[in-house]
């Protein structure tokens, strides 16, 4: 829907009708034009979602930041049967079931641990593996697609490393994500096939780390089996349990790292200037990173909450059982939070307190280890390839549709 269509729209009756049809735009380089007039004019918005259900949209950022940190806003409750969501829940409920009847303190304590960046050898790692993949891209020639080629694999990497499987099975574990985010107005039945697939990869690796010593054994996998053999709170857990936790970090951090990463290099692409700023200025890197990250729009629909209870948001009481939609690139561009918050500006001196992790007690867990991966990723970039470039014109990128990111489904870039 148009801007000139929102200003013509007006609520009718007792319940007030839809102003727009969510999610908006796909293409993840442009913000959508509704945003502006729904944070001015609408912060909080009532739209109807992928599977017609009704929403409160909420696009403003203290109404967001409200929205995030107010605990009768439940994450884990958008599963329940029988609620209104924003896309058709494509999880078998068995697997939905494992996340959330883990509670090991030991097993949390291993996650936490194992998502730190600063573990001993990691950030070595990952640089030595970003030189690999971008000196096989450079032996390839180019034009070359920079996310089948980098982003995709990088982030991977980085994932398997911190499991412990192997980075070999890097292309069949990217490639269940392709299924397992999809945004769908009803179940298909080949998307719990594909959980069930993923979900066996992870039990299997699961066993092979039971059978090694306590020495050889990796990766946060390992430290579930250690869980297993040592921890009184964990033995009742079963294999699929643990493999649910280890596919659910796998598919949120490796869709997550790389969709940000090829959007922060689009972004970069398309203002050359900047990538000669970071190559002159590392020091900087972790600025710029937090500022793409305000600027990022691979979040392509809205951070689901429902009310557990009436809730006050702007001036709209959200009636408890509603699903309410936090609309990051409405928050991340407001200007009442972000000064020139339509400049991408990598020296940005104010708190850079974008929402890209969200916020309160569902604040991303892997924030840091999603920075530092950011981070490396584009050091070894514009120090490896300083004249990289974008090879077709962007109006000619193929942006993905029914995914739970923005994402083109390439990125051909090139250079001297």
């Amino acid at each position: 829907m148009s801007v000139e269509q929102l200003e013509g729209t007006q609520e009718r009756g007792p319940e007030p009708e839809p102003l727009l049809d969510f999610p908006l735009s796909r293409r993840g380089d442009v913000l959508p034009e509704e945003c502006s007039w729904l944070r001015e004019k609408a912060p909080v918005a009532r739209v109807r979602t992928l599977t017609g259900d009704p929403a409160w949209l909420v696009s403003s950022y203290a109404l967001a930041k409200q929205v995030l940190e107010d605990e009768r806003f439940s994450l884990k409750d958008t599963a329940n049967a029988g609620v209104p969501r924003q896309y058709a829940l494509t999880i078998p409920p068995e697997v939905v079931n494992n996340m959330g009847n883990i509670n090991s303190a030991g097993l949390r304590n291993a996650v936490m641990k194992a998502l730190n960046p600063r573990q001993k050898g990691l950030q070595d790692f990952l640089r030595a593996t970003a030189g690999e993949l971008i000196e096989a891209l450079v032996a390839e020639g180019g034009p070359a697609d920079l996310r089948t080629g980098f982003a995709d694999p990088f982030s991977a990497a980085l994932h398997c490393q911190v499991l412990g499987v192997p980075f070999e099975d890097w292309r069949r574990l990217m490639s269940g994500l392709d299924v397992a985010f999809m945004t769908a107005r009803e179940p298909f039945a080949d998307s719990a096939l594909n959980w069930y697939k993923d979900v066996g990869y992870f039990a299997d690796a699961f066993k092979a780390q039971l059978a090694r010593t306590a020495e050889e054994r990796t990766g946060l996998l390992g430290k579930f089996a250690g869980l297993r053999e040592a921890d009184p709170e964990s033995a009742h857990l079963t294999d699929e349990m643990f493999a649910t936790v280890a596919v659910s970090l796998f598919g949120a951090g490796a869709v997550s790292t790389s969709a940000f990463l090829v959007l922060a290099v689009l972004a970069l692409l398309q203002r050359p200037e900047l990538i000669g700023y970071l190559r002159e200025h590392p020091e900087r890197m972790g600025a710029a990173v937090d500022e793409l990250l305000r600027w990022n729009l691979s979040v392509g629909d809205g951070l689901p909450r429902l009310a557990m209870a009436d809730v006050q948001v702007g001036d709209v009481l959200v009636k408890e059982g509603e699903l309410v939609l936090v609309l990051l690139e409405g928050a991340n561009f407001d200007p009442e939070a972000f000064e020139r918050p339509d400049e991408l500006d990598l020296e940005r001196k104010s708190a850079n307190a974008h929402l890209a992790f969200g916020a309160g007690r569902h604040f991303c867990p892997a924030s840091a280890l999603g920075r530092a991966h950011a981070e490396i990723a584009l050091e070894v970039l514009v120090e490896r390839l300083p004249d990289l470039r974008l090879a077709v014109p962007a109006e000619n990128l193929v942006w993905r549709t029914g995914f739970i990111k923005r994402l083109p489904e390439r990125l051909p870039v090139a250079w001297q």
